[in-house]
């Protein structure tokens, strides 16, 4: 069952190769060896493939995980946060229900209106981290949403905000999330996790990522994608689709550099291509909601 489970992983990311994976799969079997013996090879063979298959006008990403992995991983990782109450002091939704209909207003608005792919399968949970010195969101594999108060009370207005949301969900949706953590973590770790093994290595990926620690940082693309997808997801909501262009500038006064920037690389000229994107879709002019955003300010602790 491991070594199918891991055949259905490579066959979503490398399906031109499954017919080769499939016939060593059967060869390993019929060895009867250890899988776990042989999973440095395997991810060594991956890694062979896909640097000669690279074709400079494809998606030269890859990502060992498939979709229900994404979903699966994300759920542990929820699991890890919530069961660490001294690291991560998460806001009781039971003890803050507005704080938690503002977010899962704004999260709704933007599933309702963005085209996202992944609209439907992942769950889109979201946990708020009681630290109002952390400015740093992040939104796992399977769509799980992690936001610090930090950057809630930092920002100034509601459009702000959904744009870092929807920056967020888009490289969830775009599985930015799980392509970056197979090249920082490593394809022989991660085949281990979806196989079961390797579970505490799950504290330490939660941690970083909260940390916001530079080695899961996206890369340039990745980033210029998350914004272009930004814009596009909140079009058609009521905010200014260019929200996440003044979040960025918000975040260039600053005199120290948020947690944020460790994991999200901040490209040049990366305003003027938001607007461009925003300008290509037409232009229109959307709202800043800071009435609302103040409700959602004050619901806090």
């Amino acid at each position: 069952m491991q070594l199918h489970r891991i055949f259905r992983c490579i066959q979503q990311s490398t399906g031109k190769y499954s017919r080769f994976f499939y016939e060593l799969i059967i060869i390993i079997k019929n060895m009867k060896t250890n899988i776990n013996l042989l999973i440095p090879f395997l991810g060594i063979v991956i890694l062979l493939l896909v640097s000669c298959s690279k074709d400079d006008n494809a998606d030269n990403t890859f990502n060992i995980f498939s979709v229900q992995d994404d979903i699966s991983f994300g759920q542990e990782l929820r699991n890890e946060i919530q069961s660490n109450s001294t690291q991560y002091p998460l806001v009781s939704e039971s003890q803050y229900p507005d704080a938690y209909y503002h977010m899962h207003r704004i999260r709704d608005s933007i599933l309702m209106w963005g085209d996202l792919k992944y609209r439907h399968d992942f769950d889109w949970n979201i946990d708020i981290i009681h630290n109002d010195s952390v400015l740093n969101a992040f939104c796992a594999p399977g769509g799980y949403i992690c936001v610090y108060t930090g950057i809630i009370k930092y920002l100034d207005n509601e459009a702000q905000f959904a744009g870092v949301m929807a920056h967020e969900m888009a490289h969830a949706d775009r599985r930015h999330s799980t392509d970056q953590l197979t090249k920082a973590y490593g394809i022989q770790l991660l085949l281990g996790i979806i196989l079961g093994n390797n579970t505490n290595q799950l504290a330490e990926i939660a941690a970083n990522l909260a940390a916001g620690v530079a080695t899961l940082a996206f890369s340039r693309d990745a980033e210029y994608e998350a914004d272009e997808y930004s814009v596009k997801y909140l079009y058609e909501t009521a905010y200014d689709a260019t929200g996440v262009g003044g979040f960025f500038q918000k975040m260039d006064g600053s005199l120290q550099p948020p947690a944020f920037l460790s994991t999200h690389p901040h490209p040049d000229n990366r305003y003027e291509k938001i607007l461009e994107h925003w300008e290509d879709l037409g232009g229109k002019v959307g709202g800043d909601f800071e009435e609302s955003y103040q409700d959602l300010k004050n619901s806090l602790p």
